[in-house]
């Protein structure tokens, strides 16, 4: 299958990270192909940051969904996730969505830690709309500032295992997962120094994508994610306005 790894933040250096990370956890079937925004912010962090990477996850897809055979949202938050899946007829996971429904079946209640206070309020809104807030622990967040982005996850490292430790004890989680793009990859690095199971975001989607693939789930023609009736649009990208007008089928 083909696997289209979409990185609705600017950072081509994070996209890489996951790319290595994701590579590793492939099926030997499976061939990721990376995908970067070329407009927006290095890392979603706000809900204004996170609709204008919705916009560019939802443009990406309407130009490459019919060359794969399904598509990770690769932000924790799932920016254009649910749009994206009443839009294009490929399995779309989110990141933060796989991450939470493995951890789910790994434990009672799982904990979010991320790197950066600005992501809490984004990231609770985020587990609500899944409907899983009455599964999290908790979310905990570095209060400290990070030099670079696609670094913070070894940058910080220390202060992120103490972080899921106090969750563990102080918040009772039975799972932890590292939230955030550039922490992709640490869960593997820091797995046999925290006492409860570790989820890595971009391996879950991973896995999550493959299993949805293997499936061969049809899509809804019915219920509130069919596809949207053709509608004239003004001034979107072509892919997108083709898609949105039912010209490219």
């Amino acid at each position: 299958m083909k696997l289209l790894l979409l990185n609705p933040n600017t950072s081509t250096a994070v996209t890489d990270l996951m790319m290595g990370v994701g590579q590793r956890a492939a099926a030997s079937g499976t061939e990721l192909i990376p995908c970067t925004a070329t407009r927006g912010v290095p890392y979603i962090a706000t809900r204004t940051e996170a609709q204008i990477g919705g916009a560019s996850a939802l443009e990406m897809l309407a130009e490459q969904h019919m060359k794969v055979d399904a598509a990770i949202i690769a932000a924790f938050g799932d920016p254009g996730l649910f749009a994206a899946r009443e839009t294009f007829d490929i399995p779309v996971v989110g990141m933060a969505e796989a991450a939470m429904l493995t951890a789910c079946m790994a434990g009672r209640r799982f904990a979010i830690v991320t790197f950066a206070q600005a992501l809490g309020p984004w990231y609770e809104e985020c587990v609500r709309a899944h409907g899983l807030w009455e599964r999290c622990a908790g979310i905990r967040m570095l209060d400290t500032p990070f030099q670079a982005i696609s670094e913070v996850g070894t940058e910080k490292e220390e202060v992120l295992v103490e972080l899921a430790q106090r969750a563990i004890v102080e918040d009772e989680a039975d799972v932890l997962i590292f939230a955030g793009a550039p922490l992709s990859g640490l869960a593997e690095r820091v797995a046999d120094r925290i006492p409860v199971p570790v989820v890595d975001q971009v391996i879950a989607s991973v896995k999550q994508a493959e299993a949805l693939h293997a499936l061969r789930l049809r899509k809804a023609t019915a219920g509130t994610f069919r596809r949207p009736a053709a509608k004239p649009t003004i001034g979107l990208a072509d892919a997108l306005a083709a898609r949105l007008e039912h010209r490219d089928s």
